[in-house]
């Protein structure tokens, strides 16, 4: 609408009226909220985390730097010590394949992360993380990054005595899940040993003989193993990963390179570890209650971003801001009444602070209409009434 003020002098009346204040309004609003988006920025990403951790079908994540996360990220301002209190477990994770045969065949569609949520105070329940569907926790937003399979590995000194049993995280090579895995054996044994080993979902022989995966899927499951022994380097506390084995000071005893087979297994299979050291087994997964012979694993992405509503509500003001400005026409009206002989002349002008190209029109319709409503007087003879109307509006 407009602002509207009259001004009467001796000789004339005249009324202005003035609309497009919200353009400054937008203005403002554009640039406060500029401000704010910087402040959210800041503040909020002070107040954020991200962290990476590794569940495997059976096993739990706890919200805890020293029980929980691979690796964590945190924010300037953030307590490490008074995260949300939350666990989850992993009770299976579902994959999709094309079966074979099909167009497109191996090629994985739907993978969803069954969990098991735990808070105190609170019943447990049970939710589904899928990929671009985090499920939200505590403030926290949980994402699927990645999976792969875990097999189970025990290894047994020469008296049957178990030195090792885990369920190893081997990493996805290929699409069809062809994976590779390490497994470090510190103590337990006359020698540190290492085992560098292949997992093949869907084991398959290519005419070079060598060994991969036809599928993704667990039709025909086989792990086969390279046995190292010697120092695996950890006893200098230098960080080492667990994905990989450094095999500068280590013995190669099984392996293509030096023409001894690897140790190849099934689910449920045990082999004999070479120099006598011991066994290795493949555990099958289902005689410990697991849904497949070999586990799965997830990898999850925990984020928190205390600032990202206060950065989307600022940048929506931002918006509505800018189009304030840039399409809410400013401009002011007049129009004067001022007295010539006996006959009342009335002049219209307009003026536009900016551009403004619908100025020249809204002026001639504002006096085509003001006049249209004195006609039926000057018709009726009223001399109040008559006017000496311009032929054009005065635009400035």
């Amino acid at each position: 609408g407009y602002r509207v003020e009259r001004y009467d002098t001796a000789s004339a009346r005249s009324v202005s009226a003035e609309r497009g204040y919200l353009r400054e309004t937008g203005n403002l609003v554009f640039h406060g909220a500029l401000v704010g988006v910087l402040l959210s920025v800041g503040i909020g990403g002070g107040l954020t985390y991200t962290g990476q951790t590794v569940v495997t079908e059976g096993d739990s994540f706890v919200n805890s730097i020293g029980l929980g996360y691979t690796s964590f990220n945190p924010g300037r301002f953030v307590d490490v010590e008074s995260l949300p209190a939350y666990a989850l477990s992993l009770d299976r994770f579902d994959v999709s394949y094309t079966p074979l045969g099909e167009p497109g065949q191996g090629q994985a569609g739907d993978f969803a992360a069954h969990i098991t949520v735990t808070q105190p105070g609170a019943a447990q329940r049970e939710d589904v993380v899928r990929v671009n569907h985090p499920v939200d926790l505590a403030g926290d937003r949980i994402y699927l990054m990645g999976n792969g399979y875990a097999p189970t590995i025990t290894v047994r000194d020469a008296d049957g005595d178990v030195v090792f049993r885990e369920d190893v995280e081997f990493l996805p090579q290929t699409a069809s899940m062809t994976s590779l895995g390490v497994v470090k054996v510190a103590d337990g044994l006359p020698e540190q040993m290492g085992l560098v080993g292949f997992f093949y979902p869907t084991a398959a022989n290519l005419h070079s003989g060598a060994m991969t995966s036809a599928f993704g899927d667990l039709l025909n499951p086989v792990l086969t193993l390279d046995v190292y022994t010697g120092d695996l380097g950890i006893d200098d506390g230098t960080p080492r990963s667990v994905y990989a084995l450094d095999t500068g000071d280590m013995e190669q005893l099984t392996g293509r390179a030096i023409g001894v087979d690897s140790l190849e297994l099934a689910p449920g299979d045990t082999a004999d570890l070479p120099n006598g050291l011991g066994t290795v087994t493949f555990e099958d997964a289902t005689a410990s209650g697991a849904p497949e012979a070999v586990k799965r694993y997830v990898s999850l992405s925990i984020h928190r971003d205390v600032g990202a509503p206060w950065v989307l509500a600022f940048a929506v003001l931002a918006v509505l801001g800018l189009l304030a400005a840039l399409f809410v026409p400013r401009r002011r009206m007049w129009v004067k009444a001022s007295a010539d002989g006996s006959s009342v002349r009335i002049e219209y002008a307009g003026l536009a602070r900016g551009e403004d190209p619908t100025l020249g029109d809204a002026v001639e319709r504002m006096a085509a209409e003001h006049l249209a409503a004195f006609t039926p007087a000057a018709g009726r003879g009223d001399d109040a009434a008559t006017t000496d109307a311009p032929k054009t509006a005065k635009v400035d």
